[in-house]
């Protein structure tokens, strides 16, 4: 594919809609593991009443798509069974979305790409058509990711409305608040956002860091284990060498004092140094503060004011420029400079840095 052009996870979400909406199907281009699926399964919540279809055409067979003849002793004549995957009317009618995503569609057979082209173009395959209320979206690999791909026909490609995508750590910032992604991981990738992606086809390993490898990791971290194990693990989602580097930051984030002493107040002073642990302890403290926003917590004024308050005095400007900015951008806390009695301080300090995080 010779189009470089390349579109952030939120930016491809909002330009997949408004296709949708125009009833224009989309081809979602991607390296393993970036997220396409997530994305349109993302999108489908957004829209009321909806339902999604997921089905990888790469497992497929031209009849899965067209249906199998057989012969029909009323009329005399041999007929299209079509395929249940498929939304009848019938089941259509339940909702007012229907997302039709095909994915590994250029991974499939040609001859299974010949009859989803006929879906596609004519909405209607056989004697089988899409219900008006279906919308497609299909994905693949790149050619160049060295996967099992085949080359698409023009004219199905020229159906398509196509988008690249790229990875961002912003974006998966912002995915990893609502999920819930182990504050280690969080902490790690925020200090070394390269490390959240370094997949190279050329490249023999079996395991490489992308966001659902990192997913994989915190998830495997909800378990209490022995190191060695957990090294084992964390190495066979993302590469050993990221797996010895994220080890040995895990080692020295956990000798961080604990975040809910911070903003209790019973924590003032940092003693441990080293930079990436830091990063961790500002992600953590953040965690802590949505959590005690989200459980309507009478002290969380008192704990933002103690958690600008520790910022200052431990942290260099780089650092609590990012707390500020993850605080009010990425986990949106309802900051009231009138509640936080450090507050003008802080401002006085940092107040163009506010204004750049589109602060209070």
């Amino acid at each position: 594919m010779e189009n470089t052009r390349t579109v952030t996870p939120n930016s491809a979400k909002n330009s997949i809609k408004h296709a949708l909406k125009k009833k224009r199907p989309i081809f979602l281009w991607g390296a393993p593991g970036i997220g396409k699926s997530e994305i349109v399964e993302q999108i489908c919540n957004t829209f009321s009443n909806s339902h999604l279809i997921d089905i990888r055409l790469s497992l497929w067979e031209p009849t899965d798509i067209k249906g199998i003849p057989y012969f029909d002793s009323n009329s005399g004549t041999m007929v299209w069974g079509a395929p249940s995957e498929l939304p009848s009317e019938e089941f259509a009618a339940q909702f007012d979305h229907i997302i039709l995503f095909l994915d590994e569609m250029n991974s499939a057979a040609p001859s299974v790409q010949a009859a989803a082209y006929q879906l596609i173009l004519n909405r209607r395959v056989g004697t089988y058509k899409l219900p008006d209320n279906v919308m497609i979206v299909a994905a693949g690999n790149r050619e160049a990711d060295k996967g099992v791909t085949y080359r698409m026909p023009a004219p199905l490609a020229n159906r398509f409305i196509h988008l690249e995508l790229a990875v961002s750590f912003d974006d998966w910032f912002q995915w990893s608040v609502v999920n819930n992604i182990n504050t280690d991981v969080v902490g790690y990738l925020t200090f070394a956002k390269k490390d959240l992606y370094d997949f190279d086809p050329r490249s023999s390993s079996r395991s490489f860091a992308t966001p659902r490898s990192w997913s994989f990791v915190s998830e495997l971290l909800e378990d209490e284990l022995d190191e060695n194990t957990t090294t084992d693990l964390v190495a066979g989602a993302v590469g050993e060498g990221l797996a010895v580097k994220f080890m040995a930051h895990r080692k020295v984030a956990s000798s961080m004092p604990n975040p809910s002493d911070i903003l209790a107040g019973k924590v003032k002073e940092l003693k441990t140094r080293e930079i990436s642990a830091m990063y961790s302890l500002t992600v953590s403290l953040c965690y802590e503060l949505k959590e005690a926003c989200d459980a309507g917590d009478k002290m969380f004024d008192d704990k933002v004011n103690n958690f600008l308050r520790f910022a200052m005095d431990n942290f260099d400007t780089e650092l609590v420029v990012m707390g500020i900015k993850l605080a009010l951008t990425q986990y949106a806390l309802p900051i009231d400079p009138d509640e936080v009695d450090c507050f003008d301080e802080f401002h006085e300090r940092y107040g163009k840095y506010i204004k750049a995080a589109n602060s209070i």
